[in-house]
Formats: C-alpha cells, structure tokens, sequence
C-alpha cells in the first residue's frame, strides 16, 4: 500500500540511496495522475491510510480497466471495485492475467493484486438478518479484508429466529466493532448494539416487502435505535460499513 512505498522511499533516502532530488520527484508525482476522464488520487493511502476504491456503476468496463492499470503501474495494490457488473469484470480481469484477483458476483466487489495482511488490533464481525442481505455483507467484508482486517462472517441470524444469533455470542463480545446488515424492520441493529461492548455499524438494505420503502424503513429504525453504541450508515453501502469499521479496528487500544 502507498503508506509502505512512502516509508521504503524515506528508509532509502535515510540510507543514501536516493539524493535530495530523486526524493523531490518521488514527492511531486505523488498527489494525483489527470487521465482526461479521471483523476486518480493517488495521495490518498498517504492521508487515509487506503487508496483511492473505483466505484463501478456507471463507468465503462474501458474506464474501469484504464485505471486498475494505472493504479496498478503506481504500486497501488491491492485495487478495490465496487459495484462492478460481471460482464465488466470478465473484461477486466482477462486484461489483467497474471494479477491476484477475486471477484465476488453478488455484491459486484472485485479486488485486484495482493492483499494486504491483517493488521487491525482485533477482529470485524459481518451480522445480516437473512441470507438476502448476504450482497450488501459481503461488499462490506471485502472492503475490509482489502484494508487489512480480519473478518468473521456471521450470516441468517436476523430477529425471526433470534437464538441463531445467540449462538454467536463469544465472536459478538470478542469483536472490536460489529457490522450489522438488515433490511425489513432492521432490528437486528438494535439487538446487537443490546448484547456487544464495541461499536456497532448499522447497515440498513433495501430488502423488503411493499412499505418498506427500499430500505427507508430499516433506515427508520435504525436511526431511532435505543440501543447505545449503534452509528447508522446509508441504504445499502456496505462500502462505507467497512471502511469506517476497518478504521474503528485500526485505532490503537490504550490498553
């Protein structure tokens, strides 16, 4: 990841390996490459600790592949795609032979190159409801596998059938933050913030019948949680569950 490349940059120029010079357009090369169609932040996994993720719907499979290859060309690994429609990743990824890759069809997250081992202080658990909560999970457990986490999946465990949950109370109570992914009413949210001592991100989905709303419903409740501890993110973006968990699991503990 580019926070390591800058360290191995700043050890060589430490060492003398590099000059002043060499170090100054290592630098100026560093905030962001113009492709005409994008600008790729290739600063970001310096300020964030996490490079730039490529956000699939709505680009071409060409787009798409222009800037996994120059993410890839700038040391940028591992690449993360979102939202990314099988027929692109086919496309992709037969440009890429040669690369790790993994491709995930029902959440349509894609991760290109090496991924990075875990170093969070602690463990993610991903919690849905039912099983088809499981696209909007997994695109959330991705994303923090790519940051570095590990992850304990945790799946069908909604409040139809609450013991399923129960069973998993030893990986609950160990975690450092729990991601919660529900549609319908979305109580799983406010169950779990009832029984966890971490954070616990709530997800809601668009799963549903009739008034749900697509998801406003779950996104009501989960809201109005009374359960302390319990943030809320938006319908469906699993995406930012895991960034913001894989940031909660990477703060260092006082004790």
């Amino acid at each position: 990841m580019e926070q390591e490349r800058m360290k191995e940059l700043l050890r060589q120029y430490k060492a003398g390996a590099l000059d002043e010079g060499q170090m100054l357009m290592e630098l100026r090369r560093e905030p962001f490459v113009d492709m005409g169609f994008a600008k790729l932040d290739t600063h970001r996994g310096v300020r964030q600790g996490m490079p730039e993720v490529i956000y699939g719907a709505g680009k071409t499979k060409e787009q798409i592949l222009a800037i996994a290859e120059k993410m890839l060309e700038q040391s940028i690994e591992p690449v993360l795609i979102t939202r990314m429609s099988k027929e692109a990743a086919d496309y992709v990824l037969e440009a890429l032979k040669g690369q790790k890759y993994k491709y995930e069809s029902l959440s349509g997250t894609c991760i290109v190159g090496q991924m990075p081992k875990p170093t969070g202080h602690g463990f993610i658990v991903v919690a849905t409801g039912g099983t088809s909560d499981i696209p909007v999970a997994e695109e959330a457990a991705l994303t923090a596998e790519a940051m570095g986490n590990e992850v304990k999946r945790v799946y069908d465990v909604g409040v139809a059938g609450i013991h399923r949950l129960f069973a998993h109370t030893e990986d609950m109570m160990g975690a450092s933050v729990i991601i919660a992914v529900a549609g319908m009413e979305g109580a799983l949210a406010s169950v779990i913030g009832g029984i966890a001592n971490c954070p616990v991100i709530a997800v809601p989905t668009s799963v549903g019948y009739g008034a749900n709303f697509g998801g406003l419903s779950a996104l009501l409740s989960m809201l109005n949680s009374c359960a302390s501890g319990v943030s809320v993110v938006n319908i469906d973006n699993g995406f930012g569950a895991g960034y913001q968990a894989s940031l909660i699991n990477h703060i260092r503990r006082l004790h």
